[in-house]
């Protein structure tokens, strides 16, 4: 091993140097020391474990010098008669907080020891002067130098001997299967490899999954619903009110003036709303159900489960398409004189693609609808099929996912607006029921209605508390979702838009009007026309009056809860404040 000789490193300022010629004097002298000592050896622990020539065991003494100002430490040590000189100078700078390890070995007799001890004892005067010497230092193991680190014995490393002194061994090397065998019956849990203990926030986890999440999502779902309702009942009963008082008025003052926004919102899903009844009242409702329920290649099950992949996509895209509608009726309703045939143009083109679209949708919502009466009148067990298959897939495809809490939030409102278009399902099969059903059908009706109402209800707890549990959601953000969905309610201003419930409920008011019409019409009496068109207003008087009953009813209890649930939020906020 090659040595490295090394010089002391630059003073700081402030310590007095020494002039060129002595500083040239003291490495000749460094030089000449280090020439004449010969190499040390790859193995200084023999040396050092050796015994000298005259058979007396060497000993080694260490004087460790110090200055604590300037950080340097040198150590000496001299071993024996064939004596090992070690000289280490530590040498440590306050220049950008850096320090420098040396290290100086030499090998010689009482010259050379003598040599090194007065270069020794000249650098520690000049670098240091008078200082105050740091304390003693252990001697640190240095890789290829002469301080080893101390081996250990050949008894410690026993790897028998320390299998069998380790009281948690994994197996010893001699036992017997008896043996083994009483030491797992009294070693503790028998499934401790498998498992390991719980805590109390594990237990919190368990309970919140089980008891505390599914009764907050349910509650959170169920107002979901019934926000839902209210747009449908507001759709059928406020929307054509406002249009017959702005009729009445035009015919009244018989004077044109600009509409406002509101008002070309009605108008544009009043107009919506009517070309869909139409179109849909010349679909042949029988000719669809024996399509579906006659063909052999696909599945009933599978049929719903497309469409109502196509349903979901279509109510994600149909809030945006009436976003975009409302948004240029805004802008007609304010525009100047000069923008104004660019804005009619642009309000067109959005009526057009919006009635489109509705179109498509209400289309698709019949679909499902028929698919699913298709199921539950069969006697093959259809509907089970089709529970089973539907409910299971949308746990699969959402459970084993990553979701953040937004996505999470607005799943809650997807499973809102889905159990109202169960409902409208639903609905369509009762007045099927009610045309061509034969024989008592009423108790068959309520059964399946129930069931299907219940499978949605536990798969939708179930995937919100699993969904939960995985993703790490407290049950306390569903209440936080609650709190958003009331203040909506309230038309109050929220941080982000877009985590309200969007809903749009033009497709779904096609499919119920156009399912109810037929039942209204095979009750009407068979009179003369005057008493017809009696019958008809007054069927559809008595029918507004009674949506406009429960929508002031809907209305008025999601006003009162939201107000109340939101006082009770604020007051749980200023106390976890204050505390």
């Amino acid at each position: 091993m090659a040595l490295r000789s090394s010089d002391p490193i630059g003073l700081q300022s402030g310590v007095a140097k020494p002039s060129r010629n002595s500083r040239k004097k003291k490495k000749q002298k460094r030089k000449e020391a280090i020439a004449d000592s010969p190499v040390i050896s790859e193995d200084p622990v023999a040396e050092q474990c050796g015994n000298d020539s005259s058979g007396t065991l060497v000993e080694s003494t260490s004087e460790n010098y110090g200055i604590r100002d300037n950080g340097n430490v040198n150590r000496i040590s001299c071993v024996g008669s064939a004596s090992v000189v070690v000289v280490e100078e530590s040498v440590c700078q306050n220049v950008c907080g850096f320090g420098e390890l040396r290290q100086r070995n030499v090998i010689g007799g009482g010259e050379e020891m003598a040599a090194v001890a007065s270069r020794a004892e000249e650098d520690r005067a000049e670098m240091n002067g008078s200082k105050e010497p740091l304390p003693p230092a252990q001697p640190q193991p240095v890789v290829n130098g002469n301080v080893a680190n101390k081996l250990d014995t050949a008894e410690s490393l026993d790897w028998k001997r320390l299998m069998s002194e380790d009281p948690n061994y994994l197996y010893a090397v001699h036992k017997s299967p008896a043996k083994y065998f009483l030491d797992e019956m009294y070693s503790g849990n028998s499934l401790r490899r498998t498992t390991t203990l719980g805590s109390e926030k594990e237990r919190e986890r368990v309970y919140d999954t089980i008891f505390r999440l599914p009764w907050r999502c349910e509650v959170l779902i169920d107002v979901g619903f019934f926000v839902c309702f209210d747009a449908f009942l507001s759709l059928l009963t406020i929307m054509p009110t406002r249009i017959l008082i702005k009729l009445w008025r035009f015919l009244t003052a018989r004077q044109f003036k600009r509409l406002s926004a509101a008002e070309l919102c009605d108008f544009g899903c009043f107009l919506v709303l009517a070309c869909g009844v139409i179109l849909l009242g010349q679909t042949d409702i029988s000719l669809i159900y024996h399509m579906i329920r006659g063909q052999g290649t696909i599945k009933l099950y599978m049929i719903y489960n497309v469409l109502e992949i196509i349903d979901k996509l279509c109510q994600s895209f149909g809030g945006d398409v009436f976003e975009t509608l409302f948004n240029s009726a805004e802008g007609l309703a304010t525009c100047s004189q000069e923008n104004m045939k660019f804005w009619i143009r642009r309000f067109v083109s959005d009526q057009a693609l919006a009635m489109a679209f509705s179109i498509l949708h209400s289309f698709i919502l019949l679909a499902q609808a028929i698919a699913l009466s298709t199921c539950i009148v069969a006697h093959n067990n259809a509907l089970f099929a089709l529970l089973v298959s539907n409910n299971f897939a949308e746990i699969k495809s959402n459970v084993f996912k990553r979701f953040s809490k937004d996505n999470i939030h607005n799943l809650a409102y997807a499973d809102s607006v889905e159990r109202f278009h169960i409902s409208a399902f639903l609905l369509f099969v009762l007045a099927q029921n009610i045309l061509e059903a034969q024989g008592p059908w009423f108790e068959s009706f309520l059964f399946n209605a129930f069931v299907v109402f219940f499978c949605e209800m536990l798969i939708d707890i179930i995937k919100h508390s699993f969904l939960a549990k995985f993703n790490g959601i407290k049950p306390i953000e569903y209440s936080e979702f609650l709190e958003g969905l009331c203040k909506q309610t309230l038309n109050m201003q929220t941080e982000d838009s877009k985590k309200n419930l969007t809903f749009v409920p033009l497709a779904p008011a096609c499919v119920v009007i156009r399912v109810l019409t037929p039942v209204y019409a095979a009750h009407l009496p068979y009179s003369p026309l005057p008493w017809r068109l009696f019958w008809i207003i007054f069927l559809i008087s008595v029918t507004y009056v009674m949506l406009t009953s429960l929508k002031v009813m809907i209305g008025m209890g999601l006003q009162k809860h939201a107000t109340w649930y939101v006082n009770r939020c604020r007051k749980r906020k200023h106390h976890l404040h204050f505390d």
